[in-house]
């Protein structure tokens, strides 16, 4: 009789994932282990432990992009190896990366007598400190040919901006001038900035599509208010519009408001490739509206990789893949195909916002003109803001990710929920996402009724509740 050949764990001629000895072992978390295990494992082990995370498809927290087409899943796993400073090693990516700044440079209508010019980053937190830095060390170099003090630089910035506005001004020494809401405006206006710009303002920053709210701060006002003040005082002040969210959709959606270089004061601007460029993480883009706009002191030539390369950037290494996804989707959809997008996605953030209000308990913050997003606040504004954040808890048990917050001063009194509708999010998910909101309310007021049954119970029988 033939011996059956048993399988040694340590040996094994035939590999079954599952069975392998690591599976039932304590997975190294915190120390690099002794000895390593079968790639298959490995693989698996971290795959598995992923699916604890949320679902990127029903995350409406986040405006970064959850899905490619797989032509670009297959131009990414080809580019992964390739570092985009490696300018002389990979001169064709980097051909690649100028064609992207400079494609979006006229996508941001620089005037035809001006050379846009900038740089890819890993996202618009290192864009804007850049774009910032560039506008300092501008106001400094006039401020010392004119023999002026330069120890008290300042940026001026709504309240409704990014966190990264605020690391900026901590990180580079740069007094921070915050423009408070108002619990009936959520954006910043030409006239609120008496008292906060002077002349040792280095820039005024105004945001494209707000976190919090998806509006516009008034680009066009504050850029007719500064040519005023540099006509009446001679402190010529530029802006740089934080386009992070709104950037990619602004052309596409409304091209006839003016907010970019249409606007004689806004010398740069950066935008979230990986938002609504519809490009995976992380890229964004900083982008000059002439090559004048970045002092040239800040640009480093590098030999030490071969060749001479020209760097502006807080990073150095960084991946190329994610730039050369964003050419691909410049070449695959044409303005024609994002002008399509952007229109579906606008319509079923608009569908959306039908949908809930139909459930009668919610208003409009703001509606979704300028960003799709659907941002919603208590209709009875003396319920329980306590409701929205048990809400937004709640959806997580369908899956969905919403995120609950209050605004930031002076309107934190304002607790609302935004969700953000992207590429893949289409009316059927509108649909069932409304739904699967009905039954969150349905249960809270259901909760709220059995918890009245219990007091009124426990007052019967002389029980205090």
């Amino acid at each position: 009789m033939k011996k059956v050949k048993h399988l040694d764990s340590h040996n094994e001629p035939l590999h079954f994932t599952y069975a392998d000895r690591h599976m039932d072992e304590t997975v190294s978390k915190y120390e690099i282990p002794e000895g390593g295990m079968d790639a298959r494992v490995a693989y698996q082990v971290i795959k598995d432990e992923l699916n604890l995370d949320g679902n990127p498809a029903l995350n409406l927290a986040s405006f970064v992009t959850t899905w490619m087409e797989p032509e670009a899943d297959e131009l990414l796993k080809c580019s992964a190896n390739k570092n985009l400073v490696d300018q002389d090693e990979y001169p064709q990516t980097e051909e690649i990366h100028q064609r992207v700044v400079s494609m979006m440079g006229r996508m941001l209508n620089a005037p035809k007598d001006c050379d846009p010019v900038g740089t890819c980053t890993v996202g618009s937190s290192e864009a804007i400190m850049l774009g910032l830095l560039a506008h300092k060390w501008t106001w400094k170099k006039k401020r010392q040919a004119a023999g002026l003090s330069i120890d008290k630089p300042n940026v001026v910035f709504s309240a409704d901006v990014h966190t990264c506005w605020e690391k900026f001004a901590l990180y580079f020494d740069v007094e921070m001038r915050v423009v408070p809401l108002k619990k009936d405006q959520f954006y910043m206006t030409a006239d609120q900035l008496d008292g906060y710009v002077d002349e040792n303002t280095v820039a005024v920053g105004c945001v494209i599509g707000t976190t919090f709210t998806g509006q516009l701060d008034d680009v066009r006002g504050i850029n007719a208010y500064l040519k005023k003040i540099k006509e009446e005082k001679g402190w010529d002040i530029p802006i740089h519009c934080d386009g992070a969210s709104g950037g990619f959709v602004a052309p596409f959606v409304y091209p006839e408001v003016e907010w970019d270089f249409r606007l004689a004061h806004v010398k740069s601007v950066n935008i979230s490739n990986h938002k609504f460029g519809l490009v995976y993480p992380g890229i964004g883009t900083v982008v000059f509206r002439d090559r004048s706009d970045l002092p040239e002191e800040l640009v480093f030539n590098i030999t030490y990789l071969g060749g001479n390369m020209p760097n502006y950037s807080l990073n150095f290494s960084r991946a190329s893949s994610m730039v050369l996804l964003q050419y691909y989707n410049f070449l695959r959809l044409g303005k024609d195909g994002y002008r399509r997008i952007m229109k579906n996605i606008m319509d079923n953030a608009q569908y959306l916002e039908e949908k809930l209000l139909e459930l009668e308990i919610f208003e409009l913050l703001n509606e979704s003109k300028y960003l799709p997003t659907v941002t919603v606040r208590l209709k009875d504004h003396n319920a329980d803001n306590k409701i929205i954040y048990l809400l937004s808890d709640l959806l997580r048990q369908f899956g969905w990710i919403v995120p609950a917050y209050s605004l930031p001063a002076d309107a934190d009194s304002v607790h609302v929920l935004r969700m953000v509708v992207k590429e893949n999010f289409s009316r059927d998910m509108a649909e069932k996402f409304a739904e699967d909101m009905k039954h969150c309310i349905a249960k809270l007021k259901q909760d709220a009724l059995d918890y009245e049954k219990l007091v009124q119970e426990a007052r019967a029988k002389g029980r205090v509740c």
